[in-house]
């Protein structure tokens, strides 16, 4: 069996965390099986679906990588298809038309919440074959009145629903239009569909589907609903719980795969393993190990995962794609290190790209003030002569390299009998302007050679002029007390 799987947005919103799942879900279960990954835009909802949301979508899948091997399929170019099924079926009778007014069926619902009774159509006109002049009807699907629909489903077992307890859904509107649950059997039909992975939020329309999928005479494929994605508070994903379009993961300097390696694991395991690459996931992903659970969103377990496929990815990749948040820094790269060599540098503190890129800032660009704190904590002027050592050696050597760098500061350090925490924090301080960098050999050799020396100078005057300041201080206060 040749394996055919669909992701089916709506484009009434943009792409957040739970479709993305959807969509990995169905995308690895095809490439596990070297099978077909559609992607279906159902655009039926015409006044909430836009050009905007269409193409946040499309593009959303092609950063994440997920790309589909058939599609962009849209609906709305397949209205004279879902016509042509709704007239064969009024014809044989698994269908019919409805002219009950919504002044009607908004009483006979109201009616019916008034006993307790669950409100579904009465099916007034499912046996009447009247026709009213001037009146726009919608169709209605003949569910089946006695009998009970099964649903094996992969993940949560067989499902049981009677059909005295499913409506006559509404399959067409009053002018013409499609409706969902139609749409979608006639699309999975045409699309030789065989595996429906989807959220449990779609449960109750499945036995409705699969009535529908028994009126075309075929079986319906073969379904897998996922249990939802909850927030920290055990309630409904959503925003506030800081799930977001995937295009601000993708402008705050997240990798896609690490998104992708996030929410693979939000509902599914491979024992205790964490991290997956895409080649991981494919060779291991399979339906029986989805949880029956609900699973919880973790922004800081996903800024974790995004730090580490940072850590594990290469220098030359990452500093590819640190190249638009350069830019977005108003840094300019040619003023400075390759940015692979960055990359390489920073990568085992940055969490996001954003932050890899504003914390390498002053690789390119000079600085002006040093943070206060750290200047009065590191610049004193007890280390006032081994900068000035380190100073004029750094300045001797010509091959500029993190071996002789580092060398050279543990010999000064040696020298002074001071460790090397309380000498290479303060060269951190003087050419990062704070207290918080990579490794200072690696820093040094980032900066380069001119840049370091010259930063070295501002400190060491930094030093001196402060100095020269407290002795002022000192003295003025000095003569304030013998007066």
């Amino acid at each position: 069996m040749n394996v055919r799987t669909r992701f089916a947005p709506s484009p009434t919103g943009s792409l957040h965390l739970g479709s993305i799942r959807t969509a990995l879900f169905n995308w690895l279960y095809a490439r596990h099986h070297k099978g077909t990954f559609i992607l279906r835009v159902e655009d039926t909802d015409r006044v909430r679906s836009t050009k905007e949301n269409i193409e946040a979508i499309i593009e959303g899948m092609s950063w994440l990588d997920l790309e589909p091997d058939e599609g962009p399929i849209f609906q709305t170019d397949r209205y004279e298809r879902y016509k042509e099924i709704i007239d064969v079926w009024l014809n044989q009778g698994k269908a019919y038309y409805c002219y009950c007014s919504k002044e009607r069926l908004d009483k006979l619902r109201t009616s019916q919440m008034s006993e307790g009774i669950k409100p579904r159509y009465d099916r007034k006109c499912r046996d009447v074959n009247i026709v009213k002049k001037g009146v726009h009807p919608v169709v209605r699907f003949k569910n089946p009145l006695n009998g009970s629909v099964t649903i094996k489903d992969q993940v949560k077992g067989n499902v049981i629903f009677e059909n005295s307890e499913l409506d006559d859904l509404i399959i067409a509107r009053s002018d013409g239009t499609p409706t969902y649950n139609f749409t979608v059997v006639v699309d999975d039909f045409d699309m030789r569909i065989t595996h429906v992975i989807r959220g449990d939020d779609h449960l109750n329309n499945t036995p409705r589907q699969i009535n529908m999928f028994s009126a075309l005479g075929v079986e319906p494929p073969s379904y897998a609903h996922l249990p939802m994605i909850l927030g920290p508070d055990g309630a409904k994903l959503s925003k506030r719980h800081g799930a977001e379009d995937i295009r601000n993961y993708r402008e705050k300097g997240y990798l896609s795969e690490a998104i992708l390696n996030y929410m693979v694991r939000l509902g599914w395991s491979f024992g205790d393993q964490e991290i997956f690459s895409i080649e991981d996931m494919i060779k291991n992903f399979n339906i029986s190990n989805i949880n029956q659970s609900a699973s919880s969103f973790n922004p800081e377990k996903l800024l974790w995962i995004n730090q580490q496929h940072i850590i594990n990815s290469t220098s030359d990749k990452l500093g590819l794609s640190l190249v638009p948040f350069m830019k977005e820094a108003g840094i300019n790269i040619s003023n400075g290190p390759a940015l692979s060599e960055v990359a390489d540098g920073f990568k085992e503190r940055a969490e996001t790209l954003y932050q890899m890129a504003h914390d390498a800032r002053y690789c390119f660009e000079d600085f002006n003030e040093i943070d206060p704190k750290a200047a009065k904590k590191n610049l004193r002027k007890v280390i006032l002569e081994p900068l000035k050592a380190v100073r004029s050696a750094l300045s001797g050597i010509r091959s500029w390299e993190k071996k002789v760098i580092l060398e050279i500061i543990k010999e000064i350090a040696e020298s002074f009998e001071i460790n090397m925490g309380k000498l290479g924090q303060p060269i951190r301080v003087a050419v990062t302007g704070n207290s918080v960098s990579p490794p200072i050999d690696t820093v040094l050799m980032l900066i380069g050679k001119e840049k370091s020396i010259a930063r070295l100078d501002f400190a060491i005057q930094f030093i001196e002029t402060r100095s020269i300041q407290d002795v002022d201080s000192s003295q003025i206060n000095s003569s304030k007390s013998t007066s």
